[in-house]
This record gives structure tokens, C-alpha cells and sequence, in this order.
């Protein structure tokens, strides 16, 4: 009796041949018409659906590089979800941890921005789809943000890169880091609109704080701040921080506050 393949076997040859057709073997007795009909169809829609997301990253890299660079990931990246809107997700865990020593179809050097201008690209797209987290605790929704613990909204990220991702384009594509670290806070508002707020060390810091430490009063993240930069005048960062706080509540960044 001839020796045969499994169904399984042979779906695993067809996708590793679909992936990278200029290396593993084609399947037997199909012929290339039908095959291409299956590579172009596959590659199309990765394609199609990461310049969709990552659409100033598309525009930097031009047609010719960013079809290289969807390649070398539907290639070489082993997905861990299934689903059509986990992949963008999976394309950065793809730059983040392979990228840089995994084989490049593409001769010129991918640009230092490459993984933060992606990430910050991506964050619309992941936090329409992230789940709120729910408090587990009594929740004030109109309490002292100074005098009790402010809550932070589940859908309220702090973003931190080196280069001005908000300011890269076609036009504009820097080689070196800023002077200074960007910090951004993009949350999603009760209308489901994502936003994004660029902070100042302190505003990036306060929110660091009571990300880490869900036992302090806006007021005591407020004077460690103070103490953290050695500020001669403590009130006046104690004002501007009360500041933000009453400003993050209005948005709904903070949800309320607990005692």
C-alpha cells in the first residue's frame, strides 16, 4: 500500500509553502495557477489589513518595502491568536522581539523608530478593543481627588518613547532620540472615542504613581512628586497637580475615588 499523508500533515506543508513559497516545496498535483490564487489571497489580506493600522508606517516604508517587511512577518512570526484583529497586535510582538534577528527580505535598515512609531499607531486600534476593567471596591464617582484615592479608568493607557511619534511622517523621520522622553496619555471616553494628551514629567509621573500604588491620596502622590524633584516651592506643584487631577476626573481618565 502506498503510503499516505495526513490531513494535518498536509495542511502544515500547504501553510509553510503559502508563507515562505521561495523556500519550502509547493504541495503535489496542484497546479501553480491554483496556487497563486492562495498566496496572493493570504499575503493580500495581511497586507491589506496591517497598512490599515499602521498607515503612516505604510507611507514611510513605500509599496515595494512594506510589502518586504509584511513578508518577513507572515514568514517568520508564529501568531498566537487566530483572529483577523489580533494581528496587528501580533506584528509588534513581531518587531518588538524578532525583528532585529530575524532574516530581512529588505537590504536598507529598518529606521530606529520603527517599533515605537508602530506601537503608538497601534493603541487606537487596541484600546477600541480593550475590555474596561471593572472595580472590585466601593467607587465615589464624585469624591476629592486630593483627599481620597483617585481610581484610574482601565481604558486610560500612559505611553512613554524616545522619539516624537506624534510628529513622524513621510516628511519627517528623525534618527535620534529627543532630548527628552514623550509621554502621552490616550484613554477611551464614554463615547468610545480614543484621545490622546501629551503630559509633562509631572503629569507623567502622577499617573505612573497611581498606577503602582492604588493606596495613595491624590494629595500624597502629589507631595512625593514634589519631594521627587526637590522643588523649592512644593504648593505650587500640589496646585498644578489638583490641577490635573480635577481635569483627568472631568475626562473620566479618573472614574471616581475610594477611601
Amino acid at each position: 500500500m502506498p503510503e499516505t499523508t495526513s490531513l494535518k500533515d498536509q495542511q502544515y506543508k500547504f501553510a509553510a509553502y503559502l508563507r515562505d513559497p521561495d523556500n519550502q516545496p509547493a504541495p503535489a498535483n496542484i497546479e501553480d495557477r491554483r496556487l497563486a490564487i492562495y498566496r496572493d489571497l493570504f499575503i493580500n489580506n495581511v497586507r491589506t489589513l496591517l497598512a490599515g493600522t499602521f498607515p503612516i508606517l505604510a507611507e514611510i516604508y513605500g509599496n515595494e518595502r512594506w510589502d518586504m517587511l509584511t513578508r518577513d512577518f507572515y514568514r517568520d512570526h508564529k501568531c498566537n491568536s487566530p483572529l483577523f484583529p489580533d494581528l496587528p497586535k501580533e506584528f509588534l510582538k513581531y518587531l518588538a522581539n524578532e525583528r532585529q534577528t530575524a532574516k530581512h527580505t529588505d537590504i536598507e535598515p529598518d529606521p530606529p523608530f520603527l517599533y515605537e512609531l508602530a506601537h503608538y499607531e497601534w493603541v487606537e486600534a487596541g484600546l477600541l478593543l480593550a475590555k474596561d476593567s471593572v472595580f472590585n471596591g466601593h467607587l465615589n464617582p464624585g469624591g476629592n481627588v486630593l483627599d481620597e484615592i483617585p481610581v484610574l479608568s482601565g481604558v486610560a493607557w500612559l505611553l512613554n518613547y524616545k522619539f516624537p511619534v506624534h510628529q513622524i511622517g513621510k516628511e519627517h523621520q528623525p534618527q535620534e532620540p529627543a532630548e527628552q522622553p514623550l509621554h502621552f496619555i490616550v484613554y477611551r471616553n464614554t463615547e468610545d472615542q480614543i484621545l490622546f494628551i501629551k503630559l509633562n514629567i509631572v503629569s507623567a509621573r502622577l499617573f505612573e504613581l497611581l498606577t503602582e500604588n492604588n493606596s495613595l491620596t491624590g494629595h500624597a502622590a502629589l507631595e512625593m512628586i514634589a519631594h521627587e524633584l526637590q522643588h523649592p516651592q512644593p504648593d505650587k506643584v500640589i496646585a498644578s497637580g489638583t490641577n490635573i487631577l480635577m481635569q483627568w476626573a472631568e475626562r473620566n481618565i479618573i472614574i471616581g475615588t475610594t477611601s
